[in-house]
């Protein structure tokens, strides 16, 4: 079984068939199912045939999300997040990710929820939950450390070495900063991996894939400015409060999430964002070079 949308959408494809709210959370193993007859649904989640044609006229959605679609299956979904939005409403509000999720729900009930954040200037994968079961599974992996992460940066600066671990504590800046981190000896464990990957010729910029170990909020970026080589583009822990100065350069690159035991994990790619490939030319990428 490929999901379960798929499989309703197999069952109900030829006429419409009528279920009963507990037996399709019976068999597919879902909750809160809203639906009594099911008919065929095309891949933006809109109903096909005489019911619906097309999309409604008011449909307008925040951004086109199918199309940064990486992975799909019956609980989850991995997203390219674009750089430059956040994922969710803050407390000023504003656009977010989110207000274009119900693109994503293909014929579920409800539209598919975070699993774990993203900075607001950070692009890549995302981890979407399809429903309640899915997003609890999924929140015990992150919490556990068993989802596996990779962050391509382009830092300002030399790293000594070719690789390393830092291992340094973080806690909050202060009240007013809101999440500003800072490195502080009692604050939480955070453990990042790094490797660097390329160097400008003038050694003003490194090119470094990031493994972190702990999921402390902005621990990359705090990890490596103190380090001495903040990442490039940070308006809060490097230059980027500068005018002129380019966009944050991290990105979610790979994800890893062993979702089902007894069956490989289930991982995605992300290509690098426009504002990124510069940077990381002049440190010797190659377009999509193997990872």
């Amino acid at each position: 079984m490929n999901g379960v949308n798929d499989e309703i959408q197999h069952v109900g494809a030829s006429a419409h068939v009528e279920y009963t709210k507990k037996l399709v959370e019976y068999f597919f193993d879902v909750d809160d199912v809203q639906i009594i007859a099911i008919p065929r649904i095309n891949e933006r989640g809109f109903k096909t045939g005489n019911s619906v044609s097309g999309a409604p006229s008011c449909y307008k959605p925040a951004m086109d999300l199918l199309s940064r679609m990486l992975h799909r299956d019956g609980l989850m979904l991995i997203i390219d997040k674009p750089a430059g939005i956040a994922v969710h409403r803050g407390p000023k509000g504003g656009p977010s990710l989110e207000d274009g999720f119900d693109q994503l729900r293909f014929g579920l009930p409800r539209p598919p929820a975070l699993a774990h954040r993203l900075d607001k200037d950070t692009s890549g994968c995302l981890v979407l939950g399809r429903h309640r079961k899915a997003l609890e599974r999924l929140g015990r992996l992150f919490k556990s450390g068993r989802v596996g992460k990779t962050y391509w940066a382009v830092v300002e600066g030399a790293p000594a070495g070719e690789q390393g671990e830092i291992d340094l504590a973080l806690g909050r800046l202060d009240a007013s900063r809101g999440w500003w981190m800072q490195p502080d000896p009692l604050g939480l464990p955070a453990r990042t991996s790094w490797q660097v990957r390329g160097r400008s010729a003038d050694g003003a910029l490194t090119f470094i894939e990031f493994t972190p170990h702990t999921g402390r909020t902005h621990q990359i970026r705090v990890h490596a400015q103190a380090m001495g080589w903040p990442i490039l583009g940070d308006p809060i822990y490097g230059s980027g409060r500068r005018d002129g100065a380019p966009p944050l350069h991290l990105h979610a690159r790979a994800v890893s999430v062993p979702m089902q035991d007894g069956k490989p994990p289930v991982e995605a790619l992300a290509a690098p964002p426009a504002h990124m490939t510069a940077a990381l030319a002049a440190c010797g990428w190659r377009d999509e070079a193997p990872s």
